[in-house]
């Protein structure tokens, strides 16, 4: 029988501030204002634009894979009518491959992955609000949807030339979006050596963008006010240990060594 216990979590809360306009799709049907061909998606109880923790996990664990060049060995879309898989992610399939790519012990791995599968994944990502000033401030100006722009785009016949005109839907540069929270669970002593990996992961997304239209100038975001804390043990409920308060990405990459053993120290009590 096998026991998983939990050792500790280390919390990473901040903003997320969108350097250009940002897009991240919602359902056309559904979420459509104004008939736009692209709409963004939004909270359905409030109308505001948010980034869901999928969008910003998915990315992130996509460039990881990248990065790490881990096979992509598992397709997950039906693929064309000619049933070519076009969308394929990496999954590992043996504890060998689990232990040599790191996004795997982070990000995860399928339930019917093997059952040698000891640990769950060491990685949440919770969805990200519109941020309450850029609410605010967005609600008092006049943008051309609701918290949103309309950017106009025309695809171009390589041949005639011909233009087909679209409008696609972007939260303006400026905004911010948060409270950010990461959550990163340690269920053994040498997952602390993965802190570093995760911080990379974060720089990997700032580096690239997030949401659709990236090639065409939109989704450079930027990670701002991060704060670190940890809750362990037996003092999980009442204790809280911070450090690297309201700082950039930048800051704690510089100090993931340093992280790195505060947060071993905060397990060794």
């Amino acid at each position: 029988m096998n026991t998983v216990q939990l050792l500790a979590r280390v919390m990473i809360t901040g903003e997320i501030e969108t350097l250009t306009g940002l897009h991240i799709g919602g359902s056309p049907g559904a979420l459509a204002i104004g008939n736009v061909d692209m709409p963004v998606i939004r909270n359905l109880r409030n109308g505001q634009p948010y980034i869901p923790g999928s969008s910003l996990k998915g990315k992130m664990r996509s460039l990881s894979e990248k990065y790490t060049g881990a096979p992509q060995n598992i397709p997950i879309h039906k693929g064309d009518k000619d049933g070519n898989k076009k969308v394929r992610i990496h999954i590992a399939k043996s504890a060998e491959e689990y232990q040599k790519y790191w996004v795997n012990p982070i990000f995860g791995v399928t339930g019917d992955a093997g059952s040698w599968v000891k640990l769950p994944g060491r990685l949440i990502v919770r969805d990200i609000p519109l941020e309450k000033n850029s609410e605010e401030e967005l609600r008092s100006k006049r943008t051309d949807m609701p918290y949103t722009e309309v950017k106009w785009e025309a695809a171009i016949d390589r041949v005639t030339s011909a233009a087909t005109p679209r409008q696609i839907e972007r939260v303006p540069a400026g905004t911010v979006f948060g409270p950010m929270e990461l959550v990163f669970s340690l269920y053994c002593p040498e997952d602390t050596t993965l802190l570093g990996h995760l911080l990379t992961a974060m720089q990997l997304a700032e580096d690239d963008y997030l949401g659709g239209q990236g090639s065409r100038g939109s989704g450079k975001i930027a990670f701002r006010n991060l704060t670190v804390e940890v809750r362990t043990g037996k003092d999980y409920l009442t204790i809280k240990n911070e450090r690297f308060s309201r700082v950039c990405l930048s800051t704690l990459m510089e100090h993931r060594d340093e992280l790195k053993d505060w947060v071993s120290s905060c397990l060794a009590g």
